[in-house]
């Protein structure tokens, strides 16, 4: 491939065109990590009227996990063949489509499925925004503020969902948050026609078809076995297998991509430590975030039994510290370096998971939930823009498509095992301690259904607080309820102890392996460990 991309009429760009597509770009991406958010508030809605179990609420939320993941890498790619604005279109319009999808769905399978397609038209979207941002911003401190708002819009989002998705249900039934992405989706195709400009690789070789599917397929299967990973069991015949398999496939993803001449993804880039390195800190940095997030919703909506509305509001300070955060962080790795910023944005996740180790059911918001919540956000918004930087200038522009993907799928693949072993451990913790006293209760104070989903989830106690119940059985059920509840929060202190050592290693390997003299200064521009200017230019 040529060192450089094409973009149409990039330097004829007008100052307010080039803003304007940004502002685009940004609310394509909001609208994509929207739908990772605004779901988790509507499950148990959804749960009582399609009357489904825990696994089919989990189904909805990782349908769209796994499709999406799977597909971000051979989309990256299309993006840089055929036109990035080509792709943003296509995926903005099926988004919406598929949305209608899981309004009008009266049915589980209806929900999973839209689901499942609306996670594919995501992925169609997401890596084109990154890579339509670098061709915007050519020059070196406009790229790095663009790509920390870029970053920050995912703290917008974890505000903009519990919240809107609270509201929504307080006025309206669980269709609505589906119904939320349609208005937006027409305008931001509407916007991406008019305003953003088409960029692609100036040369292009041969589809590599092969290499495709092998990347769908090694992706998609190592997502669906640390999903399903907890189900089977970790050590079980078929998670290994799986993971086996799925290692068998990306190995020989990487031998294609090794001897083909227009490969998906050049797995040499893995070979330049400011590519590598940021995308294991962004992956252990997802894998805290997401946990945290799992681990939180439990606490709000189980623990306090605050509602929907409720918990967004309570998770404000969360999205507003990533937020703001993300742009200056970006700025200042130019300045001090790479390296110090990543370790540092570790340090502070690990410092917030052992805060949220330490809360008890007396603790106070203010004294322990707040400044846990500070901490990891903070963290996280110092890691994500710097990160996506360092991996976005060690590409060249026609294979910004494919870095971007690099980028995001390492954020879902660290995401998803977040939830999948952070969540492991505490439903671990919490069966074993719930299931003995759930399963003594007499069969007038719960039903079956109920049974179940104390059994699984501290979420639950908020239906069992309305169940109409003999006077008689009111002390037994509160008692249940605080066992429940302590449950969840040791299984949860157990959790946040493991994240926190893994963020702390993560650190400690990212301090080594990272030149302490590396900074991005610009497209195709970085410098060694001796302060030396490199080219990275296939």
């Amino acid at each position: 491939m040529s060192s450089t991309g094409h973009l149409t009429s990039t330097s004829d760009l007008t100052r307010r065109r080039q803003l304007a597509a940004f502002g685009v770009i940004c609310i394509a991406e909001l609208l994509i990590v929207l739908d990772m958010t605004v779901i988790n508030v509507a499950l148990p809605s959804i749960g009582i009227e399609l009357e489904t179990g825990i696994s089919g609420l989990q189904w909805i939320v990782d349908a769209y996990t796994l499709t999406f993941s799977g597909l971000l890498l051979a989309f990256g790619n299309l993006g840089d063949r055929y036109g990035r604005r080509r792709l943003l279109l296509i995926g903005l319009t099926g988004l919406g489509l598929t949305c209608i999808i899981g309004a009008l769905g009266d049915t589980l399978e209806q929900v999973i499925t839209s689901r499942a397609l609306m996670g594919v038209f995501a992925a169609v979207v997401l890596p084109a925004t990154l890579a339509v941002i670098t061709n915007l911003f050519p020059k070196p401190k406009e790229r790095a503020l663009a790509i920390g708002v870029w970053s920050s819009i995912a703290g917008v989002a974890v505000a903009i969902g519990p919240i809107s998705g609270g509201w929504l249900l307080e006025h309206f039934s669980w269709h609505s948050v589906f119904w939320l992405n349609v208005p937006v989706a027409i305008v931001a195709v509407a916007a991406v026609a008019v305003v953003v400009p088409e960029s692609k690789a100036s040369v292009v070789g041969p589809l590599d078809v092969v290499g495709v599917l092998l990347s769908i397929a090694g992706v998609s299967l190592l997502v669906f076995i640390v999903i399903e990973a907890p189900k089977f069991g970790w050590l079980s015949v078929t998670t290994l297998g799986g993971f086996a398999l799925s290692v068998a496939l990306l190995v020989g993803f990487v031998y294609r991509e090794l001897h083909t001449e227009s490969p998906v993804l050049d797995v040499t880039l893995f070979k330049i430590r400011p590519f590598a390195w940021p995308a294991v800190a962004i992956a252990v940095g997802y894998f805290s975030l997401f946990g945290f997030l799992f681990l939180i919703t439990q606490y709000f909506q189980g623990v306090r039994e605050y509602s929907p509305l409720a918990f967004g509001i309570a998770t404000l300070p969360f999205a507003a510290a990533l937020a703001v955060s993300s742009p200056a962080a970006t700025l200042i790795a130019q300045k001090i370096g790479t390296m110090p910023v990543l370790v540092t944005g570790l340090i502070l996740i690990g410092a917030g998971l052992l805060v949220a180790g330490q809360v008890e059911l007396t603790s106070s918001y203010l004294t322990l939930v707040l400044p846990a919540m500070l901490l990891l956000a903070v963290g996280i918004a110092i890691i994500q823009g710097p990160a996506t930087e360092s991996i976005m200038s060690s590409l060249p522009l026609d294979e910004a498509g494919a870095g971007s993907a690099v980028n995001d799928t390492t954020r879902e693949i660290g995401g998803t095992l977040g939830v999948a072993v952070l969540g492991s451990i505490v439903a671990s913790y919490y069966v074993s301690t719930v299931k003995p006293l759930v399963d003594a209760i007499p069969n007038a104070m719960i039903t079956d259904t109920e049974r179940g989903y104390a059994t699984s989830s501290v979420l639950s106690v908020i239906e069992l607080q309305k169940r109409e119940i003999p006077a008689m059985f009111e002390p037994s059920r509160q008692q249940l309820i605080m066992q429940m509840k302590e449950a969840a929060l040791r299984g949860s202190e157990v959790a946040a102890y493991f994240g926190a050592a893994a963020v702390f290693i993560c650190a400690a390997v990212v301090f080594v392996m990272l030149p302490r003299q590396y900074r991005t200064t610009g497209m195709l521009a970085i410098t060694d460990d001796d302060g030396e200017e490199i080219s990275v230019t296939k």
